[in-house]
């Protein structure tokens, strides 16, 4: 199709030239995809390599179907970390109940995915390395639109002219503030604010998480098996996003330790970690809500433009299906009939995703005394329940067939 919706054979035309700002894994997926459809894909991070490590990630129901067409399913079952069981403690540290992890998760024993975020990263970067540019230590400094394509100038100084443009920077995305305004038009608040980190593991754990927890505030034990390294993260309710935190580590780790002050069981241990991590993670529980996701030749994807919340499980999996829907609806069309058919064929999977958690009402979260004791009578059900035989909404999406350029 041209740049009005008509249909054309993009294969005897230029190869199309486009380009992904952040190579996190929206943007690695949407590399390989656009590459094989034709495109000449550049992708430019601010970052000076890939962000290694990470707290682990799920892949789930219709993103393993993504990555399996990638070819890198074998590497990331040879990545699954394999989580046993996860233990949950009352504010004494006393057994509520302990659990199969996909109990909790509502996953597929046997056949989701669980990563370290910089493994599933890494395989994404390996599968299309050799076939795109990648632009390390720079980004996007300005974006101009023309009916000919989209001037971009760098952070580095240098400037190009793209025919599509593609945000997939993330929850705090600036390709959408360019486009779109600030972030506060489209986040919606969820109630809760996390502090992520690696520790030491000195506590004897190995492939399992405990999760301790009173009313409105949770800590977390993760341990994946890998050396010595856990993964903490402290969640706590929160009913405005602390604005005046988001960009100060020091008040972050303040607002942490006063929130989480008088605390029993191990989280004392949890905060003096804190305190001393080189990878704290801090951001408030926020999904970005729009009701369009792109404008003339510049779309989003990934959390930039519908960040599920890591209280879903699902944001790995949607920037894997995004990237994949959106590269298919661009393979014969032009921008504005391929971004139309990408929001018409992705958003409903999108919102059933989404709509999994609402303001407040965390299950594993919960902010009151009746509350946690409801969560509580739920978990020691769970175990002796029967599996519904629904099917998970992260599977609910069958993908087109991919035909690639030859």
């Amino acid at each position: 199709m041209t740049s009005d919706g008509l249909m054309t054979d993009f294969r005897t035309t230029p190869r199309r030239k486009v380009l992904i700002s952040g190579a996190g894994i929206a943007g690695l997926a949407l590399a390989y995809w656009l590459n094989r459809h034709g495109f000449e894909v550049t992708v430019v991070e601010k970052g000076d390599t890939l962000r290694g490590g990470g707290y682990p990630v799920d892949v789930r129901g219709t993103a393993l179907e993504v990555v399996r067409r990638m070819g890198v399913l074998p590497r990331l079952r040879d990545a699954h970390i394999d989580l046993r069981r996860m233990t949950f403690l009352d504010g004494d540290g006393s057994e509520i109940a302990s659990l199969p992890p996909h109990v909790v998760t509502g996953g597929v024993e046997g056949q989701d995915l669980e990563v370290r975020r910089g493994d599933l990263t890494h395989a994404l970067y390996s599968a299309v390395r050799d076939d795109v540019e990648f632009v390390f230590d720079d980004f996007v400094h300005t974006l101009g639109q023309t009916a000919h394509g989209v001037d971009v100038t760098f952070s580095g100084g240098g400037s190009r002219t793209f025919d599509m443009v593609f945000g997939a920077d993330g929850m705090h995305s600036r390709t959408r503030e360019s486009l779109f305004g600030p972030e506060e038009r489209f986040r919606r608040h969820l109630g809760y604010c996390f502090a992520g980190f690696t520790m030491r593991n000195t506590f004897g754990l190995s492939r399992e998480a405990l999760m301790w927890s009173t009313a409105g505030r949770a800590a977390t034990l993760y341990a994946t098996g890998y050396g010595d390294e856990a993964h903490a993260l402290l969640v706590f309710a929160q009913p405005e996003p602390p604005s005046h935190v988001l960009r100060n580590p020091k008040a972050q780790r303040d607002l942490v330790a006063e929130t989480f002050a008088g605390a029993g069981w191990e989280v004392p241990r949890l905060v003096a970690g804190l305190h001393d991590a080189d990878d704290l993670f801090f951001d408030a529980v926020s999904q970005i809500r729009m009701h369009r996701w792109s404008s003339g030749r510049v779309a989003l994807l990934g959390d930039a433009a519908y960040a599920p919340s890591f209280l879903t499980g699902q944001g790995s999996s949607l920037a894997l299906v995004g990237a994949y829907m959106l590269a298919d609806a661009l393979a014969d069309r032009g921008h504005t009939a391929g971004f139309a058919a990408y929001e018409h064929n992705t958003r409903e999977f999108v919102t059933l995703n989404q709509d999994v958690v609402r303001e407040g009402d965390a299950r594993l979260f919960p902010t009151t005394a009746r509350g946690l004791a409801e969560r509580d009578d739920m978990l020691r059900r769970l175990g002796t329940q029967p599996a519904s035989g629904e099917r998970p909404v992260h599977s609910v999406l069958t993908l087109p067939e991919c035909l690639p350029v030859t």
